[in-house]
């Protein structure tokens, strides 16, 4: 797998970093003094691969945005950047620096420039000289000879306001260039020179990425392919370019004119999940599955939403992140509902539903959530979904989105803003937004008497809520009645019915935002806020028969659930119903968006049917296909171990046997040089100071796959003894990549060495 590559890598990446520092509702809130205007910057790469240093100049005007002079002015960076001159308005500035701790093992520097007084309201320009060093490639920041890439989290460039301030951080129209690159350079606005500068208008971030693609402009969307692309990939380029402007016809239609800005999808090996303004990082081995997956239109159609929220209209204040994850992950929610269907949404909020279940009891209120909260993107991006979701429903749909665009016509929106356009809806936004969440809604098993049904209720959130009861029979016929619970209070469900119930369901849309799930049906079906984990918990115990059961279970209710038709399959394929097994991964292929992982190991267990009836050369391609899927290191490696048992095999290039020849040499040989010249830099550093000086190194090359034209997954068995230790064998998959006309390995993919 690549070590850091997907959507929920970047965003967990900040998350794991970081943990809370804002526990209270009460803090005091510390006003902005500055506020970038613009930023002009001008990185230049280094030319020999052994330098590690990005020379960069950054030209930032900024506004005094307080009420008061100010004489000083306090810029955050990077740690490993070394700043050698600093000049305001031209003039060489004096300045000093400091570490700024984020937590105890994290940090940035804090640069404080000397001023002359700076009256409220007025701009100066600052210029920041400075070098940047990059110990270790990763996915924020990574200086390759096969791509550089360099996004905001990484801080590589100066800005007064950090990602983890409370109310946001710096979003300001930008120049951007780079020089020095072999490789193409892209960010996000039009290209202003032929070669390296690019301009954005909007509000943003500075970011880029250097590399190799092949370009297909389709539906006014320019799509950046892996180099070579084949005809399959140029297919779901299509199909992909189609999508995002269905999304941006969408968005339109809710918040108004599309901001001008040139759209973006760039394939990419790390950092894939990140967007901004406009331009849209997308995993590479998304070009080789089957059809575009759910991870990736969630992430696409948010970030289209993103450009109106936050882009153009600048989203800016304390809770910044109800809007800008959570109202943009409640468009993008709708679009796929729009364009697949209620049940296709409805999957998706159930997982949205899920992620914000599992940090439920102990998030704070989202009007003081924060980038710092290890909980921040699960709370407001779910949990924000929901709100908007909610009021939407109050107030219906069409008039949300026209009151909320008639509160954008400054360019600007916040909460405040928001709340104070619906004043109907003071109670429920006071208590969505500033209190912590306390609700929870129970439903009571029902009771008969004569010919009505009841069920008791009860509602221990802090505001009156109206939701809708459904009851089903033992018809099969389903009841529906809408009961409103005071705060803190019970109410009652009654059903003029004398059939038996046998289910009954508390806010059967899942409206709003509780801190427990599992008891809003009778019978309870599950104890856990997520059912994939009660049929993982029975599968993983070889308990074959309850994961079918819990399966089907999930499957009643939400016949659309891929990931649970996936576990349906593999407890099939565990019983040996091969038949029934191979229906189910039929059907999760034919999903009209299935998850990646689902994509994956429905293709592993069609291999395995297929492996069983003794069709091997059938059972090679479904395995084919769950390897390029590259979506869990699980399947991947099924899907490898079932691929040789096909024994179909590729024919291996010579220019990589004598690459690995190699390589086995410089590891036996004792010098740690020797092993990092085969190895790109900045790359698996670790993996490279433990290989250097082992006693047996042999690796035999099993099989390669194809990434683009300059990379390589090559599927080895190796045969080991490091210093110290016992001889060990057993499956690594090693990328390669080309270096000019020279293979380098450049990730680790796979070490199954035991």
């Amino acid at each position: 797998m690549k070590f850091l590559r997907s959507a929920v890598i970047y965003t967990f990446l900040l998350l794991s970093i970081f943990t809370s520092l804002i526990n209270a509702q009460n803090e005091v809130r510390v006003a902005r003094t500055w506020e970038v205007q613009k930023y002009d910057i001008i990185a230049t790469l280094p030319q020999s691969e052994t330098d590690r240093n990005v020379a960069i100049k950054a030209v930032l005007n900024v506004k005094n945005a307080s009420g008061s002079p100010a004489s000083t002015l306090t810029l955050r960076i990077n740690q490993n950047a070394d700043i050698s001159a600093i000049k305001v308005n031209d003039a060489a500035a004096d300045f000093s620096k400091r570490e700024e701790k984020i937590t105890s093992a994290s940090s940035l520097q804090r640069i404080i420039v000397s001023l002359a007084s700076v009256q409220p309201g007025a701009s100066i320009n600052v210029a920041v000289d400075y070098k940047l060093n990059v110990k270790e490639n990763s996915g924020v920041s990574a200086l390759s000879p096969t791509g550089s890439q360099f996004l905001p989290l990484s801080f590589w460039y100066p800005t007064p306001n950090s990602w983890f301030f409370a109310r946001g951080a710096d979003y300001a129209p930008f120049t951007l260039a780079v020089v020095g690159t072999q490789n193409e350079f892209i960010t996000s606005g039009e290209k202003r020179s032929k070669d390296i500068l690019f301009e954005q208008k909007l509000n943003g971030q500075p970011f880029f990425t250097t590399g190799s693609w092949d370009l297909m402009n389709s539906n006014g969307i320019a799509v950046y392919l892996p180099k070579g692309a084949d005809a399959e990939q140029k297919k779901r380029a299509e199909e992909i370019a189609a999508f995002t402007a269905e999304a941006k016809t969408f968005t339109e239609g809710l918040l108004g004119t599309a901001p001008n800005v040139p759209l973006r999808i760039v394939a990419v090996n790390r950092g894939a999940g990140f967007s901004g303004g406009g331009t849209i990082f997308v995993e590479d081995s998304l070009f080789n599955r089957q059809k575009l997956d759910s991870q990736t239109a969630m992430n696409i159609a948010e970030s289209i939403a993103k450009i109106w929220l936050g882009n153009a209209f600048l989203v800016d204040g304390d809770g910044y992140g109800a809007i800008r994850e959570g109202l943009s992950r409640y468009i993008a929610t709708q679009f796929l509902e729009k364009k697949y269907g209620k049940e296709i949404a409805d999957i998706e909020r159930l997982r949205q539903r899920v992620a914000y279940a599992a940090v439920s009891k102990r998030d704070s209120p989202l009007r003081i959530s924060s980038p710092l909260d290890d909980y921040y993107y699960a709370s407001v991006a779910n949990k924000g979904a929901m709100l908007w979701r909610l009021l939407a429903n109050k107030v219906g749909q069409e008039e949300f989105f026209k009151t909320l665009r008639s509160q954008m016509d400054d360019n600007f929106i916040d909460l405040n803003k928001i709340r104070a356009a619906f004043p109907s809806q003071k109670t429920l936004l006071d208590y969505q937004i500033d209190e912590v969440l306390d609700m929870n809604l129970l439903v009571g098993l029902p009771q008969t008497s004569g010919g009505e049904t009841k069920s008791a209720l009860r509602n221990t959130g802090a505001i009156e809520v109206t939701v809708d009861v459904v009851a089903i029979n033992s018809s099969g016929e389903r009841s529906k009645i809408q009961v409103t619970i005071p705060a803190k209070g019970f109410g009652e469900a009654v059903f003029k019915t004398a059939n038996k119930i046998v289910r009954t369901e508390i806010d059967a849309e899942k409206l709003y935002p509780q801190t427990e799930y599992t008891d809003d049906v009778v019978p309870r079906e599950s104890d856990d806020s997520d059912a994939i984990l009660g049929i993982k918990r029975a599968f993983d115990k070889q308990d074959y028969a309850l994961a079918e059961k819990n399966a089907r279970a999930s499957l009643q209710l939400l016949p659309r659930f891929d990931d649970a038709r996936i576990w349906l399959g593999r407890t099939f394929l565990a019983q040996g119903k091969v038949t029934d097994a191979d229906r189910e991964f039929r059907a999760v292929l034919d999903e009209k968006l299935p998850t990646s992982r689902s994509l994956a190991w429905a293709n592993v267990g069609l291999g395995e049917t297929a492996l069983r009836i003794g069709q091997k050369a059938q059972a090679a391609k479904y395995f084919d296909e769950a390897i390029k899927a590259d979506a869990e290191y699980g399947a991947t490696l099924m899907a490898r171990q079932g691929r040789n048992k096909t024994d179909v095999s590729a024919a291996v290039d010579e220019s990589i046997k004598n690459f690995f020849a190699q390589f086995d040499k410089a590891a036996i040989s004792g010098r740690k040089a020797d092993v990092d010249a085969l190895i790109v830099s900045g790359e698996i550093p670790r993996f490279s100071g433990g290989v250097a000086g082992a006693q047996i190194w042999q690796t035999k090359i099993v099989n390669v796959d194809k990434l683009d034209s300059s990379n390589m997954l090559v599927e080895t068995v190796l045969n080991i003894r490091l210093l110290n230790k016992e001889a060990e064998s057993g499956t690594a998959v090693f990328q390669i990549s080309k270096v000019g006309n020279t293979w380098k390995l450049s990730n680790v993919e796979m070490f199954e060495i035991r």
